[in-house]
């Protein structure tokens, strides 16, 4: 909390209460602009901080202060690049006087002007630590590290050479790791505030501040002082601590008796990678000292406010169905200019983490590494069904990004009933017929005896002569032909030319199986792979879900972000012209980029059209709007 005297506790808990807010803006250029609570629109100022995230407990966090506010004011917005902004909270004591309590520095980061106001968004010095880092060879205790980087982003450090050196930890000798993933000074700060079990924020003077967590109370908020609150039913503690060793490809695993909290999970630490065994073991016992005093229930609440309150002070709750046994820290605050103070801690419930094993816990920190030398992947499978013929159909799209230059490989599996054209075959039967043919008996001899022997109709008694005669006749019948497959790959709107996989096929259900290797890919851009797929002599249908591909490499982004574009397709059937013309279904695909997150209207509509010189109106099927 920030170091206010009795009077002012003591005021800021009334029922009532006066005070007014001010404030300056100071340009680069030199110029200062004093601005008084008569200025500021209602409703409009803010201030939000916070050293956690929004489920856990964090160590080492390097989060920026955010403050918005709007002025009646005439200033130029474009000499406010960059400009700095400094806020006061003035309250009136018992005896009349007013004290003031500094709000912080904050530097302009957008300045919009409308017909009679000036919109400012600013932030406070731990933007200034997002510059490029290179020192991978660097050696020091964590004062040098944290000397280093003030002076490198010109923010003062809060604490001296001798305070950093009384915090455990504060004179251990600590190197970088070569294999790291440090980028900027914030990285680096960030690193540091593990070791030295702690979080970052600015101070109110425009200073790097180390924080701790602790267990004294500040302050205790009664029942009359809030608005809204919610309080857990829990208690957030840490008994354990992990540590990933990447020469050994271990996670190490320290825990105090017994060891039935929740276990802070520091991941890969390039400053804790080198030394002994019984040195690593010393830092993360040092570590795990600091954060074992966490013993908060989470809270959300909404309050009359006291802007005199910092991030990881420690509070207590009365009355309603607060447990004044019980204290809570402030994790998270968002003070509203001439409004509410709403404060909140956040944390995890150990008896969810208790149906972990040691065994889990140890290994939890090996998934943690960092994601560079991860394997990523991107999956798709077809939402809808697909009627694939003779015109190309989109059935696999995939949209990936990679944070480095890499390789990544494409598998996919399609489920394919296919239905091929009926033939017509015909061939010529041929073959030989033997025919029995009677005998003759020497031909007429011209004598007639008179007699009827009854034999003229070739019975048992009249001899017989086979006769092979050679016969040629023609077959016609229908059966299944054979559909062909022809797969088109295509890679950010370029159809790849040097693959054509082609599958030949007769009735029924079949499978696809694809794959493409793509190297070389560009890092910190959306790609997007689409496979194509038509079908000659026959028809094919992919049924939902029927469809299941991935890209995977290492050094993948956990996802590609929205860039902006819109693709709209659309299915025209076949249609004729006339008597004469007839034209074959086709697929048309239109796209846009945009980048407004906001609802736009869109619609399209094809009338009658006059085909070369025949003039005759024709309907042509497709019609329709949409919406993006």
């Amino acid at each position: 909390m920030y170091p206010v005297s009795d009077a002012f506790l003591q005021a800021v808990q009334e029922n009532t209460r006066n005070y007014r807010w001010t404030g300056q803006i100071t340009t680069k250029g030199g110029a200062v602009y004093p601005f008084v609570y008569e200025d500021i629109v209602k409703g409009s100022g803010y201030i939000t901080a916070q050293c956690c995230g929004s489920a856990e407990i964090e160590l080492g966090t390097v989060y920026a202060a955010e403050m918005g506010i709007t002025l009646f004011s005439q200033i130029d917005r474009y000499t406010l690049e960059g400009a700095e902004i400094r806020l006061s909270y003035h309250l009136r004591l018992a005896d009349g006087s007013f004290e003031e309590v500094p709000m912080g520095i904050f530097e302009v980061s957008e300045a919009n002007r409308t017909a009679h106001c000036l919109e400012l968004k600013a932030y406070d010095y731990m933007l200034r630590f997002e510059k490029s880092f290179n020192g991978f060879e660097t050696v020091g205790n964590a004062y040098a590290f944290l000397d280093l980087c003030c002076k490198a982003c010109a923010v003062e450090l809060a604490h001296t050479q001798a305070e950093i050196a009384a915090m455990p930890n504060g004179t251990e000798l600590l190197s970088i790791y070569p294999e790291n993933d440090i980028e900027t000074y914030r990285d680096v700060l960030y690193f540091v505030g593990q070791v030295l079990g702690g979080f970052f924020c600015i101070s109110r003077e425009g200073k790097l501040e180390l924080r701790k967590y602790g267990a004294e109370p500040m302050m205790e908020v009664k029942s009359r002082h809030r608005f809204t609150s919610s309080f857990s039913d829990f208690i957030t503690r840490y008994t354990a601590v992990s540590s990933t060793n990447l020469r050994t490809q271990t996670a190490e695993y320290y825990a105090l008796e017994p060891d039935d909290g929740l276990t802070m999970n520091l991941a890969v630490n390039p400053l804790l990678q080198f030394g002994l065994e019984e040195t690593r073991e010393t830092l993360c016992r040092n570590i795990l000292a600091d954060i074992s005093v966490v013993d908060y229930v989470p809270f959300d609440s909404s309050t009359i406010g006291n802007p005199a309150l910092d991030l990881g002070d420690v509070l207590t709750f009365m009355g309603g169905q607060a447990d004044g046994t019980q204290i809570a820290c402030i994790t998270s605050s968002n003070c509203r200019i001439g409004g509410k103070h709403t404060l909140k801690c956040v944390g995890k419930n150990p008896r969810l983490a208790q149906a972990k094993s040691k065994n889990d816990k140890n290994i939890s920190g090996l998934l943690n590494q960092i994601e560079a030398g991860k394997i990523g992947i991107h999956t798709f499978t077809n939402a809808s069904a697909y009627t694939v013929a003779e015109t190309n159909v989109r059935i696999i799209s995939i949209e990936f990004a990679a944070k480095e230059e890499t390789h990544v490989q494409f598998f996919g599996q399609v489920l394919v009933d296919v239905s091929a054209g009926q033939v017509s075959r015909s061939a010529s039967a041929k073959g030989s017929i033997v025919v029995p043919f009677p005998a003759g008996g020497g031909g007429d001899t011209g004598t007639d005896t008179g007699a009827d022997t009854g034999d003229s109709s070739g019975g048992p008694g009249t001899d017989t002569e086979s006769v092979t005669v050679d016969v040629e006749l023609p077959v016609t019948w229908t059966e299944d032909g054979k559909a062909v497959a022809y797969v088109t790959y295509e890679f950010n709107d370029s159809e790849i030319l040097i693959h054509y996989p082609v599958e030949t096929w007769g009735s029924g259900k079949h499978i696809l199986s694809l794959y493409y290797p793509i190297d070389n890919l560009v890092p910190n851009i959306t790609n997007t792979f689409n496979v194509h797929l038509r079908m000659e002599g026959g028809t094919a249908v992919i049924d939902t879900g029927g469809c299941i591909a991935s890209i995977s490499g290492q050094g993948m982004a956990a996802g590609a972000a929205w860039d902006g574009t819109i693709t709209v397709e659309e299915y025209v059937q076949p249609f004729a012209v006339g008597s004469g013309l007839q034209a074959k279904a086709f697929s048309g695909e239109m796209g846009f980029e945009t980048m407004e997150l906001v609802k736009k209207y869109y619609s399209d509509s094809i009338r009658k059209a006059g085909i070369g010189a025949f003039g005759k109106p024709v309907e042509l099927p497709q019609e329709g709007e949409g919406t993006g």
